[in-house]
């Protein structure tokens, strides 16, 4: 009989040592952060998809390592900053995971593992973390390829060039300290 694995109260142990693989979808307002970061419009995001897959690495003269590899995607609509209409970005992530038995663990190995370190839980909310993944994977810039809207390349200040045209003020000190010498 296989077991039932829940991806919000997921025994991370356990799904990592029956090697188990968990994927679903669901809609992009179920994550309240990552909703946030799109914008209003006529184009529509869509769902958030992710795959988990358990697995336990063995170290030779200590217990296993207990490792979860996340990816996700969402097609998240976002504010174009060229042309500041919506664009449709496509956000990927893709991480692995190793965990530690407690926070003292993770923090002595931090700093020196090129992995990433969390704390092992029987009750470890993997779409959070597929969340976070999304979020730290936006893009800085969202951008068009190609802007659908012509763009001013130029900006014409009127008060500008009619300042520009004005005396400055300071010309006349300067004529009053040559006069003076």
């Amino acid at each position: 009989m296989e077991k039932k694995f829940d991806p919000q109260h997921l025994d991370v142990v356990a799904f990592a040592r029956d090697e188990a693989v968990l994927e679903g979808q669901g809609a992009l307002q179920a994550m309240s952060r990552l909703c946030q970061e799109q914008v209003d419009g006529d184009v529509l995001a869509g769902p958030v998809v992710w795959h988990l897959e358990g697995r336990l690495e063995p170290q030779s003269g200590g217990a296993d390592h207990v490792w979860l590899d996340l990816e996700a995607s969402v097609a998240l609509p976002m504010q174009c900053q060229r042309c500041l209409t919506p664009v449709l970005e496509t956000v990927q992530a893709q991480r692995s995971f190793r965990f530690v038995a407690d926070e003292a663990t993770a923090a002595a190995l931090d700093d020196e593992a090129e992995e990433d370190i969390l704390v092992v839980s029987r009750d470890f909310d993997a779409l959070a973390l597929v969340e976070d993944e999304l979020i730290l994977s936006l893009p800085l810039v969202p951008l068009h390829e190609v802007c659908p809207e012509a763009l001013p390349m130029s900006a014409v200040d009127p008060e500008f060039e009619q300042a520009a045209e004005r005396p400055n003020p300071f010309g006349v000190l300067a004529g009053l300290k040559k006069s003076s010498s």
